[in-house]
């Protein structure tokens, strides 16, 4: 019997022959992902580390993203604790606020390759299995644990399948596929199990790859993976990763899957999730018309360059409504001067964006872009939980940054191929 990729990985990473589905495993991650809440993890175990340090220094990764810059003295002195941290403990990996948010960042610098094992303190680490990680997120005293023994426990999931067929259309992306997958099998379809995605990933990108890896929490899974064909190795050496540095893996064809599903990109049509679950998807055409409020393109799903090319090609000589506010949160500063340099972000400023540094404030509710009771955010972010952008009597519908570009316009959920004809 053949094997999955998640078995393959952690039977290789637990020093094993094999394992099975449903097996304890212990391993050391290549990394461990900490942010903003790093000053809480390592406040667990002060003493700990007074007396025995970090088990490895080259392990863990630290980028302070969440709330920056700093929004309070609270903020500040936990960002102060991370820094003093990483400088004590003499951390190689440690990027302070301005470089990007923690998963763009663990990608563009060369971190996440093809074949490791990444956990970290942030549900959406499981973003790395578009370039073929098996990445996922773990709790603060797990990370806590993590930091003194540089070791912890998996159990090895179950596999799901999802065979991609044909190309997706203009004016549709691979938010749409993915929240349409999600509203298939639920926000708890995946639970505790890996995702496989085969078939024509050739048609989606490195940065499409990584809005649907990184949705991949949302449907409960504990990894979503793809393979490493030419487009990952040519995303790899473009960031100056040499193919030495890394040996992809990928499941056998007669590997058991648990469920098997199967999909044509050419038929996804725009989709939103609205309030309050990530599950609960509409195709735009039976909301559209929906007053909004504001509008948010970035975030850790949708902040690259890509996003925000398309979001400019239908807001480029146009304006914001009056009725909505647009908000545009790069997912990295590397990202931010490219869109700069390109004339993107003149675009979306002319427009009427307002152009925020590289953070995920918004996106949790956290600042820049709370909102009011009675508010409706039309948002690429991942999550649209009751509350989630400070406010519980607002609501969040996700959707594409095709579809926020087209409604931004408007202040109305609009198609975007509507948009994109005019």
């Amino acid at each position: 019997m053949g094997k999955t990729f998640a078995e393959k990985v952690l039977a290789a990473k637990s020093g094993q022959a094999e394992v099975v589905p449903g097996q304890i495993v212990i391993v050391s991650p290549d990394h461990l992902l900490t942010h903003d809440n790093t000053s809480a993890i390592v406040g667990k175990i002060k003493d700990d580390l007074e007396e025995h340090g970090v088990a490895r220094a080259e392990m863990p990764v630290i980028v302070l993203d969440h709330v920056i810059p700093a929004a309070s003295e609270k903020h500040a002195a936990n960002h102060r604790t991370a820094r003093e941290f990483a400088e004590k403990q003499k951390l190689p990996h440690f990027y302070d606020i301005g470089v990007g948010v923690c998963h763009q960042v663990l990608m563009e610098k060369g971190h996440a390759l093809p074949g490791r094992l990444i956990v970290g303190s942030d549900s959406h680490t499981c973003s790395y299995g578009a370039v073929g990680v098996f990445s996922t997120g773990v709790d603060r005293t797990e990370s806590a644990a993590l930091y003194l023994r540089g070791e912890t426990w998996l159990r090895v999931p179950d596999t799901i399948k999802i065979t991609l067929h044909g190309k997706l259309r203009p004016g549709v992306s691979a938010k749409d596929l993915v929240l349409t997958i999600i509203g298939d099998i639920g926000a708890d379809g995946a639970a505790y199990q890996a995702v496989e995605f085969h078939g024509d990933v050739k048609n989606l990108s490195i940065e499409e790859r990584f809005t649907i890896a990184n949705m991949g929490v949302e449907m409960g899974a504990k990894i979503a993976v793809f393979p490493v064909d030419g487009a990952a190795r040519a995303y790899l050496a473009s960031i100056g990763v040499d193919e030495k540095a890394y040996e992809p893996v990928w499941a056998d064809e007669d590997a058991h899957y648990i469920r098997k599903l199967s999909y044509d990109m050419d038929a996804i049509e725009p989709v939103v999730a609205a309030p309050h679950t990530v599950d609960n998807i509409k195709k735009v055409s039976e909301l559209e018309g929906l007053e909004i409020d504001q509008c948010l393109i970035g975030t850790c799903t949708n902040g690259r360059l890509s996003d925000f090319a398309a979001a400019a090609s239908i807001l480029k000589g146009k304006k914001v409504s009056p009725r909505t506010r647009l908000l545009v949160l790069p997912a990295s500063r590397a990202i931010y001067e490219e869109a700069m340099e390109k004339g993107i972000l003149a675009i979306l400023s002319r427009a009427g964006g307002v152009v925020l540094p590289p953070g995920c404030g918004p996106c949790l509710g956290a600042h820049q872009g709370a909102l009011a009771p009675g508010e409706k955010c039309l948002s690429t972010a991942n999550r649209n939980f009751k509350g989630r952008m400070g406010c519980k009597e607002a609501e969040i519908y996700l959707a594409g940054p095709e579809t926020v570009a087209a409604s931004a316009i408007h202040g109305r959920l609009t198609d975007p191929r509507k948009e994109m004809t005019r």
